[in-house]
């Protein structure tokens, strides 16, 4: 049998079809390989009881605790009982005990209240002084935790292991899974347990080179599977999580690496800077200078466009540091050069804005598109370029005559959305490509454009979400970074606060009277909500990271969100606002609408915008200086850092209020304070990462809500990914097709199959 034949084994073959088919209702899991590398989430040492005052509300827990009490009442209203069960983490013993590390000297035991329904084996077994595994979902009842009807396992007289020495048995850890409300824990080790006597481990490959494996002093990967399934000692389970891990980085690192030594490979034309052309003259007529940080990065840029191979440079920069001047010269040195550029933006708004600064910011040197039709190549002509804009929703004609100057290489510069991947798209020289926000787009969009041109073109991302440098080995892996960090002349300060509507009702009318002074000093409000209408839910656009799930489980049934529809409903009857022109922007409008409220806000026509993050991204506004966001708990720190960047973009201060009625207390409330806290999207990105399930540092978890990452870490093992990296260079630099490390090979194909590694590459 091959190698890794055995891991690809149907489960029932392994543990038979009864088995087998829980396993895949309950986990979608159906092969030996996804069961062995199903890992516990933590371990529970049976001497240990659990902290109860630190069990999470409305989750899924396991714990290890010790009957106080057991009663049993009849119901009054129906037929049957009600068994109550006290539990406590306390043994009754004095002194210092450690529960998973924290210690609890000075903490007063923590009691659990348990109601089982006609709980008749509850009645027999759980007596009190008997110590028992509990799974179920903490639910709280008159501010009293509690669980209703949990599974349980009694530790006392272990079933599963006959005659085992007390003081072994004591010391040897519990594997705790990622259960289900069906499927407990232990039902998961024991479908395993069955695994591991079924499956001859001695076989399974290792993706790890012998040398590193030797060099880290890694376990055997047999006995690692054992061991992190099976532990007899918390050492086990430890070595087996270090090789794992350890793993997983070196296959999640040789994919990029081969990645990028693909992408080295290609052939691309070099576009060289030409003297005195389109790039001379506008540098010539921008009334500013560059800041040392756009020179520098100006300089990097220009450099590797007159390669021969192709660039791939992912560029981070502040909101308003400037990306767009920047990746504006390297698209003129690729038309001064004889090519066209394409930028494409995430949305029709962000298109058209982009459409119309570029040729404001080019002055003369834009080509007003009726001159250049007169048999001329205009795009490449050299005292003036063709901007041309596409964009699914155009008129007809219009969309025509784009898609031809597009083809003819009349276009030199070419912007648009999404409508520029389609099949009729074509380009006469397609030669740099540069993509706004690069986290709604995956790679297959990538690869579809770099397919439309002749050879492989240049490649630029632009990014205003900060990504720490851990993310950005792990999923900008393919692309080298730079970073714009310093901000131009003119950009005031912004002030952002949370205003807490839970603790002060009252403020809910103040917002629209501080709205209402700055109308009347001359400026402009946005007004930003999760929702278009009472009936949808939510205006988040595709890819656009809404805030984990699990964060908002427990809030959003009981709250009615504000919506763009019924807020501007309210304010026109707000007598704060009487008079304001005011007027609603959200992604379901008819282009045309979308483009007039923009127009309109844009010239200072509508002073009040009511939208949705549809104005997340690119939307300049100078004389905007009110930023209210609505439900704000609703967006993640990164979403709310975009929106924030909206407001103070004039030289004017601008102002933020976070608006949310959670409670103070609430986790949710825990990522508001964390933006209102600091302008320094960098640290707002490390915060980010801490406050959001490690599963969701990639983007949206796949498959069933499970991460990619089993065991690493993005922000914790920074150390781990870059030794990884580096083994992974040199891997891939001495065997660029893995011809020497088969197993490595197959374990990359296993760990980022085509939609993984789309989704690794999308962030």
């Amino acid at each position: 049998m091959g190698m890794s034949a055995e891991l690809d084994l149907g489960l029932e073959r392994r543990i038979g079809k009864r088995s087998a088919a829980v396993i895949e209702k309950h986990l979608g899991l159906t092969t030996v390989g996804s069961l062995l590398n199903y890992f516990p989430r933590r371990y529970l040492n049976r001497g240990e009881l659990t902290l109860i005052s630190e069990v999470p509300l409305d989750e899924e827990v396991t714990l290890i605790a010790r009957v106080l009490s057991n009663s049993t009442r009849q119901m009054r209203a129906r037929r049957g009982s009600i068994t109550d069960v006290v539990i406590s983490d306390d043994d009754g013993k004095p002194g210092l005990r450690l529960v998973g590390g924290s210690d609890y000297r000075g903490k007063v035991p923590g009691t659990l209240k348990i109601s089982f329904f006609n709980g008749f084996r509850a009645k027999k077994e759980l007596l009190p002084g008997r110590r028992a595994l509990f799974s179920g979902k903490v639910t709280s009842f008159g501010g009293h935790l509690g669980l209703t009807n949990p599974d349980f396992h009694l530790l006392d007289e272990d079933p599963d292991t006959p005659g085992m020495d007390p003081e072994k048995l004591a010391a040897m850890p519990i594997p705790v899974y990622p259960a289900t409300a069906k499927l407990t824990s232990w039902s998961i080790q024991k479908v395993i347990s069955t695994l591991l006597e079924t499956v001859d481990l001695s076989e399974l490959p290792d993706p790890i080179p012998a040398a590193v494996a030797a060099r880290e002093k890694f376990l055997p990967v047999a006995e690692a599977y054992q061991l992190i399934h099976a532990p007899e000692s918390p050492a086990d389970w430890q070595h087996a999580r270090d090789r794992f891990r350890y793993q997983e980085a070196l296959v999640l690192q040789s994919a990029l690496a081969r990645r990028r030594a693909q992408l080295a490979a290609e052939e691309a034309t070099a576009r060289r800077p030409v003297a005195d052309r389109l790039l001379a003259a506008f540098d010539r007529q921008l009334p500013f200078t560059l800041t040392a940080g756009q020179a520098a990065v100006g300089k990097t840029l220009s450099a590797e466009l007159g390669q021969d191979t192709p660039m791939n440079r992912l560029l981070q920069g502040e909101v308003g540091s400037g990306k767009t001047i920047v990746a504006l010269r390297a698209m003129l040195q690729v038309v001064d050069a004889g090519g066209q550029a394409a930028l494409l933006a995430p949305t029709e708004v962000l298109a058209a804005q982009h459409f119309e600064s570029i040729r404001r910011t080019l002055g003369p040197l834009s080509r007003d598109p009726m001159l250049s039709r007169d048999g001329l190549l205009g795009g490449l002509a050299g005292d003036a370029v063709q901007v041309t804009l596409l964009t699914g929703s155009m008129p007809t004609a219009a969309r025509k005559q784009a898609l031809l100057d597009a083809a003819s290489g009349t276009a030199g510069i070419v912007i648009g959305t999404h409508a520029l991947l389609s099949d009729n798209v074509s380009f006469y020289d397609l030669g740099l490509i540069v993509v706004d926000e690069q986290h709604r787009f995956g790679v297959e969009q990538r690869d579809v454009l770099r397919s439309k041109a002749n050879k492989p073109p240049h490649l630029l991302v632009m990014t205003a979400t900060p990504i720490p440098r851990t993310v950005a080995m792990t999923v900008f892996g393919d692309l080298e970074t730079s970073v714009l960090d310093e901000l131009p002349a003119g950009r005031a300060p912004i002030s952002t606060h949370v205003v807490g509507l839970a603790e002060n009702p009252g403020w809910a009318g103040r917002i629209w009277s501080r709205s209402r002074e700055e109308i009347d000093a001359g400026h402009q409000v946005y007004v930003v909500c999760p929702r278009i209408g009472t009936d949808d839910d939510g205006d988040f656009s595709p890819g656009e990271a809404e805030p984990a799930a699990a964060d908002l489980e427990g809030d959003g049934a009981a709250r009615e969100l504000a919506s763009v529809t019924a807020v501007v409903e309210h304010l026109q009857g707000e007598p704060a606002l009487t008079g304001v022109p005011l007027a609603p922007l959200h992604g379901r409008q008819d282009p045309a609408v979308k483009s007039a409220a923009m127009a309109d806000f844009t010239a200072n026509r509508t002073k009040l915008l009511v939208s949705t993050t549809v104005i997340e991204v690119g939307v300049d506004v100078h004389n905007a200086t009110l930023m209210v966001v609505l439900d704000a708990d609703r967006f993640g720190i990164s979403q709310l850092h975009q929106l924030r960047g909206r407001v103070g973009r004039g030289g004017l201060p601008g102002t933020c209020l976070l608006v949310t009625t959670l409670e103070p207390g609430h986790p949710s409330r825990r990522r508001l304070d964390a933006v209102a806290s600091t302008t320094d999207g960098f640290e707002l990105s490390q915060e980010d990462l801490k406050l959001r399930r490690e599963g969701d540092i990639l983007g949206a978890s796949q498959s069933g809500g499970r991460s990619t990452l089993k065991l690493l870490r993005v922000l914790e093992h920074e150390d781990i990914i870059a030794r990884a990296r580096e083994d992974a260079q040199e891997i891939v630099g001495q065997d660029p097709a893995l011809v020497r490390h088969p197993q490595l090979a197959e374990a990359i194909d296993e760990y980022l199959n085509p939609e993984k590694e789309a989704f690794l590459e999308r962030g």
